[in-house]
């Protein structure tokens, strides 16, 4: 039985329908991934089902009492001014008294008498595991300044403390638009855990391959307003994807060829016409619809030309940079090569962004130098600030850069022509920068960095709000790519395939060079984890040597052995003939007595006893 539905459910945005007559269905446990293309409706139907969204047509359905959460890729944070207003719901009395709690606990002045009271509260409410859940989900998710003002933070952090609330709050149903966005590797993997634990109700939009092939059991296509279901993993999804659009082409041409005869019957009809061409006529109409499905899939092709790379790329010679006295860098040095691909790694906050402005000369380093060869080009695609003025037509974006751009292979084509091969139909080409989704402007200040023609490429964080089929073109592109790239993701998939080599950011200045992808990195980190994890104590390792070093038992030693296990034998019939007459007894004097006889000798037999089997492994 569903527990969140849609009945019906039709949307238009900007006087184009995104979908019709849209049923949609979650059940309790269910674990979901929707996919599609960017600007499909994937963000405006999770909003209706999380009733931000009005629908344009029809409803949605839940179960009495179910409670929602939704996180958005754009948290709303209004009327409300510091972290500590926002993570503890007013209406919540266990979280208003562990905030109390955590208050009084943090003061210069502890109020005693308070805290016993509060303390004994939290009890009676089973308050104290929440707690502990509460610190868990901050410290993995780096908040900690809880009296911060919220217009303070930044982007990332905004959509890590949206997320934190959502998982504090422990909804019955999670719906998440792109949960993955501003997280580092370490905590995506936390979250893997963190959604997969207990019968959780899930359904997220997310680029993430790895993220959804972890988390969801599921996946759900919307195309076109149409929604099609796939029971498997993401690999599972793209071959019966695949299946479905060949099926439909060919449905499509036989319907082209059909369209093509009827189309010359209906011009020779008369206009003056009887019913009994009624039912025909209509047929045409519906051939008509069918034939106009694409003859095959469109995709983007990416093949922009590179500009010459001489001997002389990019030299790093002992630098070091801090902040605040933090150390971000210290004494790092590294000659980029041809042919480098290399990803960076680490935590928020360990210098990544850093080091990328350095070595384009966006800051200088305190000390040490950066030398640029000069060949080299850059094109820097960053996490935020989009330059677009939302009036500008989508064409004209382009057309500022270049009327007409040299591809890879020598061909010169239009602006308008670059953007079709990005997914950019002519008929979008001519809308506003405003009208577009969040991934298409992504994908529109993408193209701008490639049309630079650059050699030295830096992609920080171009797989945030990129649907899947473009990413999947842009891997093609980059695994092609001939000049340098260097890739700040926290998309696994993306880094296994594109890079080969690793900048590991540890914190405090460290920085260490990996041969090897993030999945190498990794299994070499689990496989660390495991021999750490069987590697003997001190006190394990000396009994081990005192036994290497003891090979063979003295001649006194092998007489003990002998002896013990006669005495051995001889306690066992005592101990066996003293239970005997214990049982016999009925003065309590004399059970004591026996009793305390019993004990001795059981303690006796069990001295002997590790002693025998200590001198039997050298036998």
């Amino acid at each position: 039985m569903s527990i969140l539905a849609t009945e019906q459910v039709g949307h238009s945005y900007n006087d184009r329908w995104l979908f019709n007559n849209l049923h949609f269905a979650l059940q309790k446990g269910e674990r979901v991934a929707l996919v599609g293309i960017n600007g499909t409706g994937k963000s405006t139907l999770l909003k209706i089902l999380s009733e931000i969204v009005i629908p344009t047509e029809g409803k949605v359905v839940k179960e009495r009492g179910i409670r929602v959460g939704f996180l958005s890729q754009e948290p709303n944070f209004s009327g409300l001014k510091t972290v500590n207003d926002f993570i503890y719901s007013a209406d919540n009395e266990q979280q208003q008294l562990i905030k109390e709690y955590e208050e009084l606990v943090s003061s210069e002045y502890i109020d005693q008498e308070k805290l016993a009271h509060l303390t004994d509260k939290m009890s009676v409410l089973e308050a104290w595991e929440y707690e502990h859940d509460i610190k868990t989900i901050l410290n993995r998710l780096q908040i900690s300044d809880f009296n911060q003002e919220i217009d303070q933070l930044s982007g990332g952090q905004k959509k890590r403390l949206s997320l934190a609330k959502l998982l504090i709050d422990d909804p019955d149903v999670y719906i998440l638009d792109e949960p993955t966005n501003h997280l580092d590797i370490e905590t995506i993997e936390w979250l893997e855990k963190l959604l997969t634990t207990g019968n959780k109700t899930v359904l997220l939009v997310t680029h993430d391959r790895y993220f959804l092939d972890n988390v969801c059991t599921e996946i759900r296509e919307l195309d076109k307003g149409e929604l099609y279901i796939y029971k498997g993993n993401y690999t599972y999804f793209l071959e019966k994807k695949a299946e479905r659009e060949n099926i439909d082409i060919a449905i499509a041409d036989k319907a082209r060829n059909l369209l093509r005869k009827e189309l010359e019957w209906m011009r020779r009809q008369p206009k003056a016409r009887g019913t009994k061409s009624k039912s025909r006529i209509e047929a045409f109409y519906d051939l008509e619809d069918k034939a106009k499905a694409p003859q095959k899939n469109e995709s983007v092709k990416l093949s922009v030309k590179v500009s010459r790379q001489g001997g002389k790329i990019l030299e790093i010679n002992n630098i070091y940079k801090s902040f605040q006295n933090k150390t971000i860098l210290n004494n790092f040095s590294y000659t980029f090569k041809k042919g480098d691909r290399i990803g960076l790694s680490g935590k928020n906050g360990t210098g990544k962004s850093t080091f990328l402005n350095l070595i384009t000369d966006n800051i200088k380093p305190d000390t040490g130098t950066i030398t640029i060869g000069e060949t080299t080009k850059f094109g820097y695609y960053k996490q935020g600030g989009l330059e677009f003025n939302n009036e500008d037509r989508v064409l004209d974006v382009v057309k500022n850069i270049a009327e007409y751009i040299e591809m890879a292979n020598g061909d010169i084509i239009t602006a308008s022509q670059l953007l079709t091969l990005f997914l950019f139909p002519p008929e979008k080409q001519y809308n506003q920068v405003l009208k577009l989704s969040g991934g298409e402007k992504k994908r529109l200040q993408l193209m701008r960095v490639l049309m630079s023609n650059p050699n030295f490429l830096i992609l920080d964080e171009p797989s945030n709000d990129l649907d899947i089929d473009t990413l999947n073109v842009l891997e093609e592109f980059l695994e092609n790519y001939p000049g340098i790239l260097i890739l700040v993701s926290h998309d696994r998939y993306l880094v296994d395939k594109l890079t080969d080599q690793l900048f590991i950011f540890e914190g405090n200045g460290t920085l260490r060079i990996y041969n090897g992808n993030y999945a190498d990195y990794k299994t070499e980190l689990e496989e660390k984890l495991k021999e750490e994890k069987n590697k003997p104590t001190p006190t394990e390792t000396r009994n081990k040597e005192q036994k290497d070093l003891k090979k063979k038992l003295s001649y006194k030693e092998v007489l003990e052995y002998e002896n013990l296990e006669k005495e051995i034998e001889k306690i066992e019939l005592e101990i066996k003939e003293k239970t005997e007459e214990i049982n016999k007894l009925t003065n309590h004097i004399q059970l004591i007595k026996k009793g305390e006889e019993l004990e001795l000798l059981k303690k006796d037999l069990s001295n002997k006893s590790d002693r025998w089997l200590t001198l039997s492994e050298y036998i």
